[in-house]
């Protein structure tokens, strides 16, 4: 089992490889002249187990191109299997066509990595689940829920909480993090004008005296989230926090959320935060490393993933 890191979250693949008790293969990822990416792995991967954990982020296109790279020059040096692992799964909001005329390039990418060489890939809370069935091969979508349950359990021990959707289409997602804690549920009702503008509209639930857990699996631009806990708020709740899986936070995001009435925002580190940018106090991070480092060690050695849900 070897494991290559790229160079979108190099403190992640560290903390995986330290996790698994081994050390990252040597590999080498570099720009020519004109920024053409090159990729050399520098020992023996021959019959290997081979895992790359790269997350397509910004800059999405960089971060792609160098996982379908590196992906090709290890099925060129004949690893055995290759996993790609994906903690952030870019492109994964076009997943269907919204409008006449309009690619579905979570579809393309797929077929990309497919095509690269990856034999199977590893992903945490994928935007959309059928994302899954864009593939041709085995997917292991993991969730954030079990990490983000037990983490509010004991943040908010003996708090009268209450889970929010800020939208319809994460009311699942939602809902499985407020049955693992047997408490109610809230959804945001909300109208999207267009792309990276929302506008709250009213609030499903009676919220009046309860703490606010809001969950997603993507912050953006940080409006969906500011506006919701403006209007839980105004709604009577006590407190507005949230816990989302990935933290894309583009844009002036990040002053967004330092100026909200978002009590803590809680993200994992799915996706390196920006180091020249001061973290805001209401901003936490959770590693998500032991999970995948538990997954890809299940992989390897053949055994339960879906046991990790659990």
């Amino acid at each position: 089992m070897k494991i290559v890191a790229c160079n979108s979250n190099p403190p992640l693949a560290e903390a995986v490889a330290a996790a698994l008790d081994l050390p990252l293969a040597k590999a080498l990822i570099r720009r020519f002249a004109d920024m053409e990416i090159h990729v050399e792995i520098l020992e023996n991967v021959r019959g290997e187990d081979v895992f790359v954990i790269q997350s397509t982020a910004f800059p999405a296109n960089d971060n792609l191109m160098e996982l379908l790279i590196t992906l090709d020059a290890l099925r060129r040096s004949s690893a055995r299997r290759i996993t790609a692992v994906i903690p952030y799964f870019g492109y994964a909001r076009q997943d269907r066509r919204t409008s006449p005329r309009t690619p579905i390039s979570a579809k393309l990418v797929a077929n990309l990595i497919t095509e690269a060489g990856a034999n199977r890939v590893l992903t945490i809370d994928l935007h959309a689940g059928q994302i899954q069935g864009f593939f041709d091969i085995p997917v292991d979508n993991l969730y954030g829920a079990p990490l983000f349950a037990r983490d509010i359990k004991e943040r908010f021990a003996g708090r009268d909480i209450m889970m929010v959707s800020p939208d319809v289409g994460g009311v699942a997602r939602a809902r499985a993090i407020a049955s693992r804690l047997n408490c109610d549920l809230a959804i945001i009702d909300k109208r999207r004008e267009r792309a990276g503008v929302s506008e709250v509209m009213n609030v499903i639930g009676d919220v009046e005296g309860r703490n606010c857990i809001l969950i997603d699996d993507i912050v953006d631009s940080g409006g969906t989230f500011c506006n919701a806990a403006e209007a839980l708020l105004l709604h009577g709740a006590t407190s507005a926090s949230a816990y989302v899986t990935h933290g894309v936070l583009s844009g002036k995001a990040l002053d967004r959320i330092e100026a909200s009435p978002i009590e803590t925002l809680t993200i994992t580190d799915s996706i390196r935060l920006d180091a020249t940018r001061a973290c805001p106090a209401n901003l936490r991070v959770l590693s998500i490393a032991p999970l995948l480092a538990t997954a890809m060690r299940n992989i390897s050695e053949e055994t339960s993933v879906s046991s990790l849900f659990d």
